[in-house]
């Protein structure tokens, strides 16, 4: 199982990342993800496949690139290079809120317990934690804050314009 949380779960990673495609018969079998340089140029042929698909994003790619896609798509992973770098949730945000994405956003990375909570509330639904973090211990991130003041993708209003 690992280090892999799914809808607040731990679960089996059943993806399969994929780079170095060269032809159709090249293609592995099951469920996989390619680098967003791989998608653009071979995006024909990977649509052409019975299986689920997605792509990952590095921080600085064009969420844009992808959006008239989205809808064939199952998963996007984006990447946490290193924990001070936030740029991963502006795209999971619009992902959600601007592009309309109801597909797996994982995070990938230099993914920490402390960061699962506000993730979640961007739109990641899915997270492989970075080596060494305690899955157990993690899983406690999604209910150690109980309200919240702003809006996000897991809340339309801020907390005064809520009905409570």
């Amino acid at each position: 199982m690992g280090n892999y949380i799914k809808d607040r779960k731990p679960a089996d990673d059943e993806w399969m990342p994929f780079t170095g495609l060269e032809s159709s018969d090249s293609l592995p079998t099951g469920d996989i993800y390619v680098p967003l340089e791989e998608w653009v140029a071979a995006r024909d042929m990977l649509l052409g496949r019975n299986s689920k698909l997605g792509v990952s994003l590095k921080n600085t790619d064009d969420v844009a690139l992808i959006k008239d896609d989205l809808e064939r798509l199952d998963l996007v992973v984006l990447e946490f290079p290193k924990m001070a770098d936030g740029r991963a949730f502006t795209q999971a945000r619009l992902l959600r809120d601007r592009y309309g994405f109801k597909g797996e956003i994982r995070a990938t990375g230099d993914v920490l317990h402390d960061q699962l909570f506000y993730m979640q509330r961007c739109g990641f639904d899915a997270f492989e934690l970075r080596s060494g973090e305690d899955l157990t211990g993690s899983l406690k991130a999604f209910t150690e804050m109980t309200v919240t003041y702003q809006p996000a993708t897991d809340e339309e209003f801020p907390i005064w314009r809520r009905d409570t």
